[in-house]
Formats: structure tokens, C-alpha cells, sequence
């Protein structure tokens, strides 16, 4: 899926990222930066993992995913600020080339976060 030029806009400004799974125990969310987003060529998110266990363990029961992120910095539909919600699958990559690539940048992750993107919706 192509990634909205606007997205990326997001994507080079600090904000806050919210990522929530479903697991046995019910829904659970974790937050990254947006700063630590990188795209691949065919339109995958890669977040590096340091902790994130309980998102991994939900991972494995549902590898559905909800991700918010958004930026103050970016215009949106009615003003300053925009914001999108990604839906789609993720998986942990503990090795790769996107494992690599995601290292490379962030010497921390034990794992990188792929989330394959099934639909992206403006919000803001």
C-alpha cells in the first residue's frame, strides 16, 4: 500500500504514536515517536521493538493492529495539525534485512515492528 505523501510530512516531526493489539487478556497500547518510523520500498512501517513483549505475546494471538500518529507541525483537513489511523497486520522481525536497517538506526531494538498496512485514513 502507498504510503500519503502527508503521512510522511507526520513522519519528519516529533509526536507521539500509539500502536494497539489484542491479546487472551484483551486490547493493550503501546507509544513510540514518530521519529522512529521508517518506510520500506513497498509501504511497510518498521518501529523498533526495545521492550514491547505484551504487543509481541498479543501479536501472536491476533496479528491484527491500530496505529495512531500524528503532528501539530503538518496541516490538516481543517487547520494546523494532522493525524491518520493505520490499520493492517504487524509482525516482530528479530532478524533481516528490515531487523538491519531498523538497528542501524537504533542500536537499542531487539526486534523490528513491521506493520503491513491493509487501510490509512486521515483524521485530522
Amino acid at each position: 500500500m502507498e504510503i500519503p505523501e502527508k503521512l510522511q510530512q507526520i513522519m519528519k516531526h516529533e509526536g507521539v504514536v500509539a500502536i494497539a493489539t489484542h491479546g487472551q487478556d484483551g486490547p493493550h497500547l503501546v507509544n513510540t515517536w514518530n521519529s522512529y518510523l521508517q518506510l520500506t520500498g513497498d509501504g511497510c512501517l518498521l518501529i523498533p521493538a526495545g521492550g514491547m513483549h505484551h504487543t509481541e505475546t498479543n501479536l501472536a494471538f491476533s496479528n491484527r493492529v491500530l496505529l495512531t500518529l500524528g503532528s501539530r507541525e503538518v496541516q490538516g483537513q481543517h487547520g494546523p495539525g494532522a493525524g491518520f489511523l493505520v490499520e493492517g497486520t504487524a509482525e516482530f522481525l528479530p532478524s533481516g534485512p528490515d531487523f538491519a536497517a531498523i538497528k542501524a538506526a537504533r542500536p537499542w531494538a531487539r526486534a523490528a515492528l513491521a506493520i503491513h498496512p491493509d487501510s490509512i485514513t486521515q483524521t485530522l
